[in-house]
Parts: C-alpha cells; sequence; structure tokens
C-alpha cells in the first residue's frame, strides 16, 4: 500500500464550502448557522485525525485502524484517503466487493486519485476482471503527478500479459523498468519481461533481462526463477 499522509482534495474543497457559507450566513447574522458551519469544519477535522490513528494502527492492530478509518468516514464521506485505507483493510480481509466500492468511493471523490485506479484494478484482477482491471491501470498512469506508476504499469503489464496481449505487456513492463527511484523491485520487473521477451521470440532480450535478475536478487527466488527459466532458452 502506498504511504498514507494527509488528506487532500475533496475535503479541502468541503471544508472551503463550508467556509464560504460561513461567511455569507455571518453577513445577515445567523449564529445558529455559523455554529453549523464550524461543526462541519470540526468533523472534516476529527475525520482527519480518526484518518492518521487508523494509519498508526495499521501495521500492529488492523481491526483497531479499520474502526478508526469507519470513523473517519462516518465524519466525512469525502474523506479520499480514508475510503482508500477501508479499501486496502477489505482486500486484505478478502472481501473483494467491498473493497472494490470503497475503492470506486474514492475516485468519485477524486477521479485523479491513481492509488486507487492501482488497488482497484489489483481487485478487478483478482476476480478475473481483466479488461476492467486494465482500464483502471490505464487510467492511473495518465496522471503526471502520480507517484509511483512503476506499480501500475508492472500490475498492468501482467494484466495485459494474461489477456494475450504480448506486445503491450513488453512495453508496460518496459516502462516499469525506467522507472526511478523504483517502487516496484526490478528483478521483478526484468524477470517478468524475460518470460515476455521469451513467448515472443526476442531470445536476446530474454537472456539479457533473466541475468540482471540474477545479478540484482542473488540467491533470492526471483533468481531462481530466471535461473530456471535461463537454462531453458535456447
Amino acid at each position: 500500500m502506498t504511504a498514507m499522509t494527509r488528506v487532500q482534495g475533496a475535503s479541502l474543497a468541503c471544508a472551503a464550502r463550508a467556509a464560504g457559507v460561513c461567511c455569507v450566513v455571518a453577513g445577515i447574522g445567523a449564529a445558529n448557522v455559523l455554529v453549523g458551519c464550524a461543526t462541519s469544519e470540526e468533523m472534516i477535522t476529527k475525520s482527519e485525525g480518526y484518518y492518521q490513528e487508523g494509519v498508526a494502527s495499521l501495521s500492529g492492530d488492523r481491526q483497531k485502524a479499520f474502526v478508526s478509518f469507519q470513523k473517519s468516514v462516518q465524519l466525512n464521506p469525502n474523506n479520499k484517503h480514508s475510503r482508500y485505507a477501508l479499501g486496502h483493510v477489505y482486500a486484505l480481509q478478502g472481501k473483494l466487493s467491498r473493497a472494490e466500492e470503497e475503492f470506486r468511493a474514492a475516485i468519485n471523490i477524486d477521479e485523479d486519485y491513481s492509488e486507487a485506479h492501482t488497488y482497484l484494478g489489483q481487485v478487478l484482477a483478482n476476480q478475473n476482471r481483466w479488461d476492467e482491471a486494465i482500464k483502471s491501470y490505464r487510467k492511473a498512469v495518465t496522471n503526471p503527478l502520480y507517484h509511483t506508476p512503476d506499480l501500475a504499469r508492472f500490475h498492468l503489464g501482467r494484466a495485459l500479459a494474461h489477456q494475450g496481449d504480448l506486445q503491450g505487456s513488453m512495453e508496460a513492463f518496459e516502462e516499469a523498468s525506467t522507472v526511478s527511484p523504483a517502487n516496484v523491485p526490478p528483478a521483478m520487473i526484468h524477470l517478468e519481461l524475460g518470460r515476455v521477451y521469451d513467448k515472443l521470440g526476442y531470445t536476446e532480450r530474454a537472456r539479457d533481462a533473466l541475468k540482471k535478475v540474477i545479478t540484482v536478487d542473488k540467491g533470492g527466488e526471483y533468481a531462481a526463477a530466471a535461473t530456471e527459466l535461463l537454462a531453458r532458452l535456447k
């Protein structure tokens, strides 16, 4: 899961709208509505607090984190990061339909939320909904501000390979391999590249990719898989 550190986008927009209402009502002296506006801002702040509490608890107490994320969303349904976090927990629990709901909710709040598009793609792929997954991964990489595009491209490459689009898969893996700093272990990317090159008949490219895996993952599981595949190459 990508690092979740702050609430952006919809939460800030919601806060801004609330502030706008306060300003308008202040002009006509409706103090009771001012209190309501302040309460809305307070709920947004509390939602952020529960979100941060959930992030802090996630690695040690998943259930506590889950409850915190739920409280965050109850207070501010437009907290996209809490929606994403709930989706993550549901995915870990194997509740893929619930995870999908939360990721789609996050995307409805911010259609450029690439992390949610990528995670949604993984959830869809795990349900064998490959074409939908591919669409989600492609959407993720359209955002030039996406901090981990190699993650989406890696999963896109796998999905395209599964669907028989080896050329598209190769291009996705090659693009993933150029991202620096890498968010996907280079050994994983080059192992998949080696497999795709082999299927496309690019034997020399396959050898080069697999040798890179062996070099960067000495003694590891990816190196073992690369060594086995390398031995089978004609």
